[in-house]
């Protein structure tokens, strides 16, 4: 039981070791845009949804070395402690 505990806490901070940066930088983009838009008194749907998914592509390429990383470290954690569990008696 100790074990499916720890893997589930793995699996929740690899999860936000994953998703956080990604969606903080979404954020921002999205505060700013909201800013912008207040400011300039522009409400163009399109405007507000381009800038999320330029930053998404382009957050997605720089942090892709982290992110498989992190991912390849939790699927070997993983398989590892699968591993050990099936090698009990």
């Amino acid at each position: 039981m100790n074990d499916i505990a720890e893997a589930s806490r793995q699996a929740l901070w690899v999860s936000l070791q994953v998703g956080g940066p990604l969606l903080l930088l979404l954020l921002i983009v999205g505060l700013v845009v909201a800013v912008f838009q207040a400011l300039t008194q522009v409400n163009e749907a399109s405007l507000s949804f381009l800038p999320k998914l330029a930053a998404l592509g382009i957050g997605l390429i720089l942090l892709m070395p982290f992110l498989n990383g992190v991912m390849r470290g939790y699927a070997q954690s993983l398989f590892d402690m699968i591993i050990q569990i099936g090698g009990r008696p």
